[in-house]
């Protein structure tokens, strides 16, 4: 049982890398908001293919956008802090159980 139990952390691991890189791509992609970055930058064009399917679903679904400022940046950063929180730590702590 305890395979079960390292590979469940080591998905865990894995998931939270995932969501922390994805994090700052987010944040990055706030940060060029604010400026007039070239588009035909290739890390540019990166992060903006990176991040704009889901923020684009987000704004599809929620009003997010008021008075000009766009919210969505924020509420994905939420859902990341929650999914690290509660997903990420539940799975440790299941993992630890089955070793």
């Amino acid at each position: 049982m305890y395979i079960i139990g390292y590979f469940i952390l080591a998905l865990a691991t894995v998931l939270d890398w995932v969501l922390v890189a994805f994090m700052w791509i987010v944040i990055a992609r706030a940060v060029l908001s604010w400026v007039n970055p070239d588009p035909y930058n290739p890390i540019v064009r990166f992060i903006h293919n990176v991040t704009e399917p889901v923020l684009y679903r987000l704004r599809a679904r929620l009003p997010v956008t008021f008075g000009g400022i766009d919210f969505s940046p924020i509420v994905v950063l939420l859902a990341i802090v929650f999914a690290k929180t509660f997903i990420i730590s539940s799975m440790v702590r299941f993992s630890q159980t089955l070793l």
